[in-house]
């Protein structure tokens, strides 16, 4: 099909080239020969009046016109997607539709049981693919890579709809036989100790990072790691706290050798939120997924027992 004399089937490969930079990986992903890929980017080129992509050293690099195409074109391939997925009904039990959730390992680790056991009570035949958890997590929702985001209200898109899925606080974990296994714990033991603490990829600042800045409180950080739901592990043996969820202290609070404080500051709570693209707003699968957030949330447990952090 063509439009304004542009072969339209041409911009879902020029999406590709543009995202990955590269003609062989954009070929591959769309199961094209090389030869082809590389055609397909001639025709770009003639009709664009423009090279689009140039060789720089060993990489290619998008010109200032393929920079300027490449939100356009993505919109575009969003919309249109959208527009074809959409149903007028979803009925999960007969639907063979994958959803894509972005989400950290924490959230993995305490929300998804829930939605997966909710899935199964309503017997969904859909699948879930899981992915990690970025920097700029609304840049995949407006490329149309995930249907929905769970992430802190910090990291949504005024762009998109979103709504609130549960609210989380802040605990110190500490070994019980150790330096600050005994209550209460001071401001001033907090920051005297060595910690434990999740650093994000290029050294961003993390939630629990400026929730601990607006709260006035210092730490003196000793080992950084990738991961949330493993800190409270990886102070047992050791002087270290770690500041973790409550709902990750929950979920390990029988656990006889890690004890649980109340934060020594007052540290805003935690506001976790669901979001999804502008253009899914009526999608009833997407509804349906919401929904089934929504509910696994309400299962949430009550931290009103965790005894050593009250």
């Amino acid at each position: 099909m063509r439009f304004k004399k542009l072969d339209l089937n041409l911009l879902v490969a020029l999406d590709h080239m543009l995202e990955m930079r590269s003609v062989t990986a954009a070929a591959d992903r769309m199961f094209m020969s090389q030869s082809a890929m590389s055609n397909a980017l001639t025709r770009l080129r003639t009709y664009f009046d423009d090279p689009l992509l140039v060789q720089v050293g060993r990489r290619m690099e998008l010109t200032p016109r393929a920079e300027s195409l490449r939100p356009a074109i993505r919109d575009i391939l969003v919309r249109t997607e959208a527009a074809i997925d959409t149903q007028p009904r979803f009925d999960p039990r007969a639907s063979d539709r994958v959803f894509n959730i972005l989400l950290s390992d924490y959230t993995l680790r305490v929300l998804m049981p829930h939605v997966f056991a909710l899935a199964a009570e309503q017997q969904a035949d859909v699948g879930f693919n899981l992915r990690a958890q970025t920097m700029t997590p609304h840049l995949q929702l407006d490329q149309g890579a995930v249907d929905l985001l769970i992430v802190p209200n910090d990291f949504t898109s005024a762009d998109h709809p979103s709504a609130p899925l549960y609210q989380d606080r802040y605990v110190a974990c500490a070994w019980r036989d150790g330096k600050y296994g005994a209550a209460p714990l001071s401001k001033a033991a907090y920051e005297e100790a060595g910690h434990i603490a999740m650093v994000p990829p290029n050294d961003a600042h993390s939630v629990d990072g400026r929730r601990l800045t607006d709260a006035g409180l210092i730490r003196r950080i000793e080992v950084t790691s990738f991961s949330f739901s493993t800190l409270p592990h990886l102070i047992a043996g050791t002087d270290r706290l770690a500041t973790v969820h409550g709902l990750v202290a929950h979920a390990i609070r029988d656990r006889p050798d890690l004890v649980f404080h109340p934060m020594p500051g007052d540290m805003p709570p935690l506001q976790q939120m669901m979001q999804w693209h502008t253009y899914r707003e009526n999608d009833p699968g997407i509804q349906w997924l919401r929904a089934l957030f929504t509910d696994a949330a309400s299962r949430l447990p009550d931290l009103s027992d965790l005894s050593d952090a009250e």
